[in-house]
Parts: C-alpha cells; sequence; structure tokens
C-alpha cells in the first residue's frame, strides 16, 4: 500500500522525463509484488511425521489372527504414498518403514528435530474379553479426560515405555500407569491444542465419509508420544482387532487404502484450510 501512495504521488508531479516515470513504475510494481508473495509465488513447504505404532519386538495389540505392528505399516504407508505423489508441498518423514522397534522418545526426537508441521501415530484398538463385540475408529488429541475408557487407551499406549531396561532414566521418572501424569501433560500440549484437534476432526469426518466407518469420535487422553511431540499431533486408532469382523477388515487391502486415502484427505484439507486463513 506503502508502494501505491508514493506512485501515485510521482504521477501528480510534472516531469519531463518520461521514461524514468516508466522505470519507476515498473519497479515498483516489481516491489510490491515481492512483499505479496515472498517465496515468488511459491506454495509453503510442510513437514509430515508419520509414525506406523509399534514394530519389532513391541507387537502392540493383537487379534486373533494380525498384530497391530503388521495392521499399521501398510496403511501408514499408503498415506506416505497418497502424499508424496499427490501433492507439491508436503515432505514426508516415517518413524518406521519396516518391521523395526523404536521407542516413543526416538520417535518424538525425530519430528522435533525435522521442526515437523503435524505427528501422525497411527495405531489398532483392543478390548478385554467379554468385549469383543466393541468397534469403530478413535482420534486422539493430547489431553487430560482420562476417565473410563480414555485412561485404558492411555496406559495401554504409554506401556510400551516399559519395554526399556533403564525407562526411568530415559523418561525422567515418568511412570505410565500413574494417574498424576494428567497436569505435566495438560501443560506440555496446551500450544497446539486447537490445531490437534481441527485435524483429528478431519480424519474423523473422513473415516466416516471415505472409509464408510463407524466412529467412536475425537477424544482427549494423556499419551506420552502426543505430549513429547512439539507440533499438532494425533493418534490414530484405525478399529479393533478383538472384534473378529474389524480385525478382517483391517486385515483386507482394499480396507487399508481406504482408511489410508481418508487420513491422506483429512491432512491434505488441513493444510489448506491454514493456507486459506493465513495461518
Amino acid at each position: 500500500m506503502r508502494k501505491v501512495i508514493l506512485i501515485d504521488r510521482f504521477i501528480r508531479i510534472k516531469v519531463k522525463n518520461y521514461s524514468l516515470l516508466v522505470i519507476f513504475l515498473i519497479i515498483s510494481c516489481l516491489q510490491v509484488n515481492a512483499m505479496q508473495n515472498p517465496n515468488g509465488g511459491s506454495k509453503k513447504k510442510y513437514k509430515v511425521v508419520l509414525d506406523a505404532g509399534h514394530g519389532g519386538k513391541d507387537p502392540g495389540t493383537r487379534g486373533k489372527n494380525l498384530k497391530e505392528k503388521d495392521v499399521v505399516l501398510p496403511v501408514t504407508l499408503l498415506v506416505g504414498k497418497y502424499l508424496e505423489t499427490l501433492t507439491d508441498n508436503i515432505e514426508v518423514i516415517y518413524t518406521r518403514k519396516n518391521d523395526e522397534y523404536s521407542h516413543p522418545k526416538v520417535r518424538a526426537i525425530m519430528a522435533n528435530d525435522a521442526e515437523a508441521d503435524l505427528f501422525v501415530s497411527i495405531h489398532a484398538n483392543a478390548m478385554n474379553p467379554g468385549y469383543e463385540s466393541v468397534s469403530g475408529t478413535e482420534v486422539f488429541v493430547m489431553g487430560t479426560k482420562n476417565e473410563g475408557r480414555n485412561f485404558e487407551v492411555a496406559k495401554r499406549e504409554n506401556s510400551v515405555i516399559l519395554l526399556e531396561d533403564n525407562y526411568e532414566e530415559i523418561y525422567q521418572g515418568f511412570d505410565p500407569n500413574a494417574p498424576e501424569v494428567d497436569i505435566m501433560f495438560s501443560i506440555q500440549q496446551e500450544a497446539y491444542q486447537e490445531n490437534s484437534i481441527i485435524l483429528a476432526s478431519n480424519i474423523d469426518e473422513q473415516f466416516k465419509k471415505r472409509a464408510g466407518r463407524k466412529s467412536r469420535g475425537v477424544k482427549q487422553s494423556s499419551l506420552w508420544v502426543l505430549w513429547s511431540t512439539y507440533m499438532p499431533s494425533v493418534l490414530v486408532e484405525l478399529g479393533y482387532l478383538t472384534n473378529p469382523k474389524e480385525e478382517k477388515d483391517l486385515g483386507n487391502p482394499e480396507v487399508q487404502d481406504y482408511l489410508a486415502s481418508a487420513v491422506f484427505r483429512a491432512i491434505r484439507d488441513y493444510f489448506e484450510y491454514l493456507e486459506s486463513t493465513g495461518n
């Protein structure tokens, strides 16, 4: 706007050298355009960390025939493939691309060191014997609403920490089974809560509309891997391996593709929303 005012004032001055006026106008317009498009018109680049939960010595939950680590990996790789081939402004970083184990702290460090814009951790759920009928997708964001079922999910996902011989040192005395961790969690993730919920809601809607899955909604829980990432983060539960029908679905490559497509679309729409709102 300041440049436009200067141009207007210049035009009002009676000048004899019109060639200088033309040069001035061209330079001014180029400067205004550069100010409005600091990246030369190119899209902003984003980094997304995709975390296939568990792996290696940590199988995760189990169904009758499937292990969580084996279900979530192909879905995660498909999400990454869609992001890499169908967008031109998203870089994908994987915490694992095969059946290998790395503890949650390493995964969080990878995301933080990369200064990622999103962290998406993909998992499959389970229930205790007697609740085999429970089914549906869930998407978790960091929070302290750990009543009932949410607290059970938090304890199970956090329990991988106990696989470390020196977990008390690695995780600075953190006890994944202690309810009092809620206060610590809530303070750490508050800054990213709003955007995490936006992404989680996108994923939940896509699961219902794109993948045709039963939704159990967006929830909050004290999950260590979300707490320790310094960016908007979500943990996705694709379904229940303890439900025979859902286990069969989750082992079906076509269903895996629909689920991956849903997560991809949600991430893509999230960044489009940020750009449209100037965030």
